[in-house]
């Protein structure tokens, strides 16, 4: 039976939007909203989802975003449709598949000038894995380069979908988009039948901190009611809240009375971390709950580690209550704390990959006016011991003793690249060089797609960056992690004045650990600044030296006052300089100013 002001289940429509970064996910969001009322035009504004500035910046959507729209269909009934827009880009992959399983049907956005890409493929995967029905759509017909017959046939080919019925639209000018609404309507299936009078059971999809109502959860009711006054218990932790307020975004948080089955909408509940609500834990009544949890999610695994510092020491306090503020809105992002010779107190952070490090750092900067500096970035390697143990190594400063270790395995990731066919070569040479092994390559009409296992390892550090570079921005690329290999590791460290400087210290592969050295040390030649006594800059492994550089010292002309007389004068006044020198270096200190540190970090690709 259903309540008087509930919309039937079969007048329910809960979709994602997937698509590769800049196909236009975010517009077509902005159109659906725009021709359904969900603001006034007013209030209308481009990437209306993506609220945070540094998403507008990058013109790139970072978190996903939930809508719900009010549709009356050509059939003259009321439909209700719950959109999700989710990122397109690799590291936020884990925020699209919670969105997906929150869902029974996708649009899949592809460009009609670009065609597939690697992160449309990831993603269509992810959305078929999930069981949803597809809507193909077309976008941005109206440029000059659009060819919607090819990029059909592209689909067909590649990610084997029927492309025939696919909607053209262009998103921009609004061409197509009420066929775009039709198709979802008449093509995507309504939620499955849930019970209202059974025991509440609605998934977490998803959670984020707001300063005035605490933690805000959005869920997805599969069975059961949702109501202001309900005392709920989070299934995987046990915690109890009682529900202060049921409502729905439309894109503004909108009171309700209550959510029903397939319906997805948010609670408030005076909750103070988010931490205490696991993102794909069941939500039930405490009363009477049901007797079986939903599957969930796996937990975002960080790949990525790298230390973040304050370069003055003064802002370490602010910098521990920022990170505890940013992990309030993202989940994936966890910290420990840490201390370094050279850099003082920090933080061991861990993330999705390199964008997200350079969000979170980013972000750190802005929204709180912290200085950090970011150590080079490492992966988690798996320590075996002589012994049999297993233990992680996630920084590359507290490895134990070589003899203790008995192998190192390092994490390899299955990578996905799709290039024009110009840039194959340079793109076979780069993986090759990153040790790379081809497990496959195939043609889709003129460009080339590559599958390779690479080690992670060897991606971590600028890979996207020279492959954009090299294939002039074309090259896609997608990649997740399949398994961990024993490789030829050693751990490298970089002695300045016979001091190892520990946050220097970085585990490469035994065949590029001398040019990688090599690299290190004339870098830091000409970053550290020349003290009264020469200093020499090394790379070493265990106690083997592979590279170094000298720094030559500033000298002082002592024997400027001497003229005429007898050579040994001269030779007394250098030879006494010449011990003060040998002296200095034995207890001198050498100050590496914070900007070598950063420039040093800076990998680069000769």
């Amino acid at each position: 039976m259903t309540a008087p002001n509930r919309t039937p289940l079969s007048r329910i429509r809960n979709f994602s939007i997937v698509a590769h970064i800049d196909h236009g996910k975010s517009t077509v969001a902005d159109r659906l909203i725009q021709m359904t009322g969900g603001v006034a035009e007013r209030e209308m504004s481009d990437q209306l989802l993506d609220s945070m500035d540094i998403e507008r910046e990058r013109g790139i959507t970072i978190k996903a975003q939930t809508v719900r729209l009010h549709y009356r269909a050509r059939d003259g009934e009321d439909y209700v449709l719950n959109l999700m827009d989710t990122p397109g880009h690799v590291d936020f992959a884990y925020e699209v598949s919670r969105c997906l399983s929150a869902c029974e049907g996708s649009l899949l956005v592809v460009d009609a000038s670009q065609g597939v890409e690697a992160q449309t493929l990831a993603n269509v995967y992810q959305a078929i894995d999930n069981d949803h029905e597809i809507v193909t759509v077309l976008n941005k017909i109206d440029l000059p380069a659009a060819d919607p017959e090819r990029v059909k046939a592209q689909i067909e080919e590649v990610i084997g979908l029927d492309a025939s019925d696919a909607v053209e639209i262009s998103a921009k000018t609004g061409q197509g988009m009420p066929e775009v609404l039709e198709a979802i309507v008449t093509r995507l299936p309504p939620p499955k039948e849930g019970d209202s009078d059974a025991p509440l059971k609605a998934l977490l999809v998803d959670s984020w901190y707001d300063a005035y109502l605490g933690v805000i959860v959005l869920v997805r009711v599969i069975d059961g009611e949702l109501k202001k006054g309900q005392t709920i218990r989070m299934m995987g932790t046990g915690a109890r809240y009682p529900v202060d307020r049921v409502g729905v975004m439309t894109p503004k948080m909108a009171a309700v009375e209550a959510l029903g089955p397939g319906e997805i909408g948010f609670i408030t509940a005076s909750i103070k971390e988010v931490a205490d609500t696991r993102v794909g834990d069941t939500i039930t009544e405490d009363k009477r709950p049901t007797p079986k949890m939903l599957p969930g999610f796996k937990p975002a695994q960080p790949v990525v580690f790298c230390g973040l510092f304050p370069v003055d020491a003064a802002d370490f306090e602010d910098l521990r209550s920022a990170m505890g503020k940013l992990r309030l809105n993202d989940a994936s992002f966890s910290f420990e704390m840490e201390s370094s010779a050279a850099l003082g107190f920090g933080f061991r952070c861990g993330f999705l990959g390199l964008l997200h490090l350079e969000i979170i750092q980013e972000r750190l900067e802005r929204e709180f006016d912290l200085d950090l500096i970011a150590t080079a970035p490492s992966v988690v390697y798996e320590l075996v011991m002589t012994d049999g143990s297993k233990r992680e190594l996630h920084n590359p400063a507290d490895m134990p003793d070589v003899v203790k270790i008995a192998e190192i395995h390092e994490p390899w990731i299955r990578a996905t690249v799709l290039t024009p066919d110009e840039h194959l070569g340079a793109i076979l040479k780069l993986c090759q060089d990153r040790r790379g092994i081809q497990v496959e390559m195939t043609y889709v009409g003129s460009r080339a797609m590559l599958t390779y296992d690479l080690p992670l390892n060897e991606v971590v550090f600028d890979f996207y960056d020279r492959l954009k570079s090299i294939s002039r921005g074309y090259a896609s690329f997608d990649y997740q992690i399949t398994d961990y290999r024993p490789g030829n590791l050693v751990k490298m460290s970089i002695l300045v004045n016979g001091e190892p400087v520990d946050a220097l210290s970085m585990l490469v592969h035994r065949s590029a650990a001398e040019k990688r050295g090599r690299d290190m040390c004339e870098r830091l030649k000409e970053l550290i600044p020349r003290h009264m006594f020469k200093i020499p800059v090394q790379a070493a492994i265990g106690g083997t030296v592979i590279a170094r550089e000298t720094i030559a010292a500033l000298r002082k002309d002592v024997t400027a006052k001497c003229y005429g007389g007898d050579a040994t004068r001269k030779r007394k006044l250098l030879e006494k300089q010449k011990a003060g020198k040998k002296r200095m270096r034995q207890f001198g200190k050498v100050e590496i100013p914070q900007e070598a540190f950063i420039a040093a970090l800076k990998m680069k690709d000769n």
